[in-house]
């Protein structure tokens, strides 16, 4: 048997050792790679809190800022109506929060002159008076068709409008002159005198026939929309 050369050991000796070289860098690579990665786990974690709460209070702002503008909506509508009439002022205070429907319909109608030349077609003593078109005989010929609306307590010098007549769009306006429960049902309430009471009583006062009509004309001469008085 032939004798080996100790240059032919020597480079049986580097090839037995390369791969082991190999293996130890791949390692110490995938080590590194790990490493960054736990790392950039870690930073991502720490700041995950501080995001979220980010996100919440940008949130409730969002909100905040929603319902402010929705405020700011409601504030920019009227809050008071005044009707001249032939007998002088009636300062109505408008029940938006209530009624923000009908006060809605209201303030459309009033912008297009709707009650403009509206008379007082109707006026019992101590019960109502009442201006707009009306087909009846009295005040149990108030119908009750249409939807039910949660209507406030019917006091005296309240402004509303029947509601049976108001589903079959025809608006028109009732002011109380004494406490009447019973109308609770017939009525929409939607805001109440503030000013000109003694207009409403003299208004009340005039001779009527048979079917409370008056005998005098009596009307609505216009309507002015106010956000404060």
């Amino acid at each position: 048997m032939g004798r080996i050369k100790p240059q032919a050991l020597l480079q049986q000796s580097k090839r037995k050792k390369g791969p082991s070289r190999k293996s130890a860098t791949a390692i110490l690579f995938y080590a590194v790679i790990l490493v960054i990665f736990a790392l950039f786990l870690f930073a991502t974690y720490r700041h995950w809190p501080g995001r979220t709460r980010f996100q919440q209070e940008n949130y409730i702002s969002v909100s905040e800022d929603e319902k402010a503008f929705v405020k700011s909506k409601k504030s920019d509508l009227p809050g008071y109506a005044v009707l001249t009439t032939s007998k002088g002022s009636i300062v109505v205070e408008l029940y938006k929060e209530s009624a923000p429907e009908v006060v809605d319909e209201f303030i459309d109608l009033c912008q297009k002159g709707h009650f403009k030349g509206m008379l007082f077609q109707r006026v019992i003593k101590h019960y109502v008076i009442q201006a707009g078109e009306s087909h009846g005989t009295g005040a149990e010929d108030w119908n009750l068709r249409g939807k039910q609306h949660t209507s406030m307590k019917h006091e005296a010098f309240m402004l509303g409008t029947s509601k049976g007549k108001h589903v079959n769009k025809v608006f028109d306006l009732f002011i109380t002159t004494a406490p009447i429960p019973d109308l609770n049902e017939k009525l929409i309430v939607f805001g109440q005198v503030v000013k000109g009471e003694d207009v409403v009583q003299e208004i009340e006062e005039v001779d009527t026939d048979e079917h409370y009509k008056p005998k005098i004309s009596i009307g609505i001469l216009d309507v002015t929309l106010k956000q404060k008085i």
